[in-house]
């Protein structure tokens, strides 16, 4: 995507955000990463005479790889109180989970979430009528008590819901506080710690992120009281396995969120290595009708599990429930009030 086309999708997504004239805006850096982004930014929130800033953080040293809620700001109190200062930040370092992302947003500070490529970031604009849809869902999943899930594949689990907030994902954002992600369209609450039991058969097609990769063997997972207690399958299964195991932290074996995809512009077949590199996967998670469950850390929603062993795995073909009625079957969103008809 050239330079010009990038500011314009940006200045779009200001737009959306409701960015005003004499709003204080940061976009956040590190290193070599993604000062394209940082440049677009900063020309389209020109163009709403936004006052603009550009936070660059070091690169990080090398550790191996990047872990769950764990950045440079942890040392750098002092970039932090900037940025609660701020109307809106753009993160383009992926910040969540973290407790300084947390501060920032308790400060009144909304914040953008900003890693995807570029042509997907176009190909998925938010738009009013996703953010009407996926507030609805929201309002909907909020009333809930229950949720099960089935599938074809043997799923059959119960979440049992008095605890958790429910969160709406619909790619911008111009509430003060709020966190959302470009590109997303999704809904999604938590289970009570000690009440999501049943099994999860994840089927061939369903998806492993962070591997990236579609599953090809069943991994079926039984869960007891919120806890993963067993897990089996085939290679899949022990790629799982090994990879929960390398955190040597039981807590990552907790069930995280649940909910399902409404973004109609994500599609399921497009997850292809190289295509777009450099992604966190947020097409997988939106696509329309997915049923995704989490595990590991629940402290976006606000618990107190903050490990840093996190997967989230999107399902297809699945039906959801809320308290018996049906939301989602087979894969297909159902609710009246929540549906977006095919383009």
């Amino acid at each position: 995507m050239d330079h010009a086309s990038f500011i314009e999708i940006c200045l779009q997504q200001l737009k959306m955000s409701g960015v005003r004239e004499g709003e204080r805006l940061i976009v956040l850096t590190q290193g070599n990463e993604r000062l394209d982004y940082a440049d677009a930014f900063l020309a389209a929130g020109q163009q709403l005479k936004a006052n603009m800033y550009h936070m660059r953080l070091p690169a990080p040293p090398p550790s191996g790889g990047w872990a769950v809620g764990v950045n440079g700001l942890a040392s750098m109190p002092e970039a932090v109180e900037a940025l609660k200062q701020c109307d809106m930040l753009i993160d383009c370092m992926f910040l969540l989970f973290s407790p300084e992302q947390m501060a920032i947003q308790a400060a009144g500070t909304r914040v953008l979430t900003v890693v995807e490529p570029p042509e997907l970031l176009a190909r998925m604009m938010p738009n009013p009528l996703l953010r009407e849809k996926v507030e609805a869902a929201g309002e909907i999943l909020a009333r809930a008590k229950e949720m099960r899930i089935t599938s074809p594949n043997g799923t059959d689990v119960v979440y049992k819901m008095n605890t958790y907030p429910t969160i709406t994902e619909y790619a911008c954002t111009d509430e003060p506080g709020r966190w959302d992600h470009w590109p997303s369209g999704f809904v999604f609450t938590g289970g009570d710690d000690d009440g999501v039991d049943g099994t999860i058969v994840v089927g061939p097609g369903d998806i492993l992120l962070p591997q990236n990769i579609y599953v090809r063997e069943p991994i079926t997972y039984t869960i007891e009281k919120g806890w993963i207690t067993d897990i089996r399958g085939g290679l899949e299964a022990d790629l799982v396995k090994s990879y929960m195991a390398s955190f040597d932290d039981k807590r990552g074996f907790g069930m995280s969120h649940v909910g399902w995809g409404m973004n109609r512009d994500a599609k399921w077949h497009r997850m292809v290595p190289g295509e777009f590199p450099g992604g966190m996967g947020m097409e997988p998670r939106s696509f329309y009708g997915n049923v995704m469950f989490s595990t590991g850390p629940n402290s976006e929603l606000g618990g107190t599990n903050d490990t840093a062993c996190h997967l989230d795995i999107p399902m297809r073909n699945c039906s959801l429930f809320l308290d018996d009625e049906p939301i989602v079957v087979d894969g297909d969103i159902v609710k009246k009030e929540i549906i977006i008809p095919a383009k």
